[in-house]
């Protein structure tokens, strides 16, 4: 569906082309929405022709607003499919047109940003139609930021750091003086961890639009945007919670180019496709090639599978203030992680020291910042790689065996540096400054 926003009666338009849409059980998007049974539909269906006539808005909005509950329920529970998910999207989209004014278009807004971040848009186009939506209720309704170029070059921190000792590891990461050729990356390179220093210095988001400043992340997204935020310095503690934010009041919390600041919470943006969201910030980056080289499993991680989505790529972006932390972990893909503001720590080992590393009991609470194909804990270690591990530790066998190991190394990435990791490799992070990276997992 391509929405046309010619006049000022494009919203009811909208409404009656979702109608129409609706109507037609042989549309392949409307099929879909079938499966949450013949009941919700014909609810969805009624809430949305009763907006088209223009009846009392507070009976539909109130279908509206409990389909979507019913909804996230299910999606909560491990209902995901694609049916829980359309129906989520789809009743936002009509919350988000049912009463448009200039009073209530922040609060139309978020209906819409929750459709991306929940259920993620779900339903052939309707991505699109989210972001057409945004944008123009942003410039009918909603002052926007704007954004002007104060610099426009890539200059490597001149600033000396002490050199990193971790007590955990005992060797770097290894850099390479050149980019792999292909051949080679698929043939050799692709087994074991590696640094392509300053790889990404020339990419816009270091250079012409830099995402070192509020301003300009502020301008791509507009205002009245929501992401999802993660509060505590690690998952794994029990006072860890999540939330959705205003884009504004987070950037706010942050230090950043031309603002600084003192936030009471450690906030962090972590494993969040913010360039689906922002798409404005696709082009700030480039995929290496290296992503769409169909490598075959590692030899120390047999159960390695693309991600299964139709590009067998998943871009996350990761923002947060000097501290946070993602604690030893695997993800069942391979990954290009590229540091772009700030200096990042990177711990690692590798999968076959996996039994060393004291994970968690797959029973134990669902890991948000992991893979989809494992949801428990079971790839998160109780170990604190960044600590002080002495001895008589309750982490014997971690002590042995992966602290002396050759297989376990870290480095300090900067602003520039791709780390590439193969799959089933442990790895943790911790943010030295204010730091925003981006991960491709493939």
């Amino acid at each position: 569906m391509q929405p046309s926003f010619s006049d000022t009666s494009w919203s009811t338009r909208i409404i009656a082309e979702i109608s129409q849409q609706l109507g037609d059980t042989s549309d392949r998007a409307t099929a879909q929405l079938l499966g949450c049974g013949e009941d919700n539909f014909n609810l969805l269906l009624s809430a949305v022709q009763d907006l088209v006539a223009e009846t009392p808005r507070s009976n539909s909005c109130g279908t509206l607003e409990a389909l979507a509950k019913l909804a996230h329920t299910k999606m909560s529970s491990g209902e995901a499919q694609i049916c829980w998910r359309r129906m989520y999207t789809d009743a936002h989209i009509l919350l988000s047109l049912s009463e448009l004014s200039p009073h209530t278009a922040l609060h139309a807004i978020g209906y819409l940003d929750r459709a991306i971040i929940i259920a993620g848009a779900a339903g052939d186009g309707r991505l699109d139609l989210i972001l057409s939506l945004i944008s123009n209720i942003q410039s009918n309704y909603v002052q926007s930021h704007h954004f002007s170029l104060t610099r426009s070059r890539f200059e490597p921190n001149s600033s000396v750091h002490e050199p990193l000792v971790l007590h955990t590891s005992r060797h770097a990461i290894p850099s390479l003086n050149s980019p792999p050729s292909l051949e080679t990356f698929q043939t050799k390179s692709y087994t074991n961890p590696f640094i392509l220093r300053k790889f990404a210095s020339n990419w816009p988001a270091l250079n012409e639009h830099p995402w070192s400043s509020a301003a300009y992340l502020r301008s791509v997204a507009g205002p009245g945007r929501l992401v999802p935020i993660e509060v505590g310095t690690d998952y794994r503690a029990d006072d860890w919670t999540q939330m959705l934010m205003s884009w504004d009041d987070f950037l706010t919390s942050l230090d950043l180019d031309g603002q600084s600041a003192v936030p009471e919470d450690v906030l962090y943006l972590a494993q969040h496709n913010l360039l689906m969201q922002f798409p404005e910030l696709n082009s700030d980056i480039t995929i290496p090639d290296y992503a769409y080289s169909s490598l075959p499993s590692p030899p120390d991680y047999p159960k390695y599978r693309s991600p299964n989505n139709e590009d067998q790529l998943v871009v996350n972006g990761w923002l947060g203030p000097k501290g946070t932390i993602s604690p030893a972990h695997t993800d069942p893909y391979y990954n290009l992680f590229v540091q772009i503001v700030g200096r990042k720590t990177v711990w690692l080992t590798s999968p076959a020291l996996s039994k060393h590393m004291y994970p968690y009991v797959a029973q134990h609470c669902e890991n948000p910042a992991a893979n989809n194909t494992s949801p428990s804990m079971s790839n998160t270690s109780h170990v604190d790689v960044f600590g002080e591990v002495s001895k008589g530790d309750r982490y014997p066998d971690f002590e042995r065996h992966v602290i002396t190991s050759k297989l376990t190394m870290h480095a300090t990435l900067e602003p520039g540096d791709l780390l590439f990791l193969p799959a089933g490799w442990w790895h943790a992070m911790r943010a030295e400054e204010t730091s925003f990276s981006v991960s491709m997992w493939f």
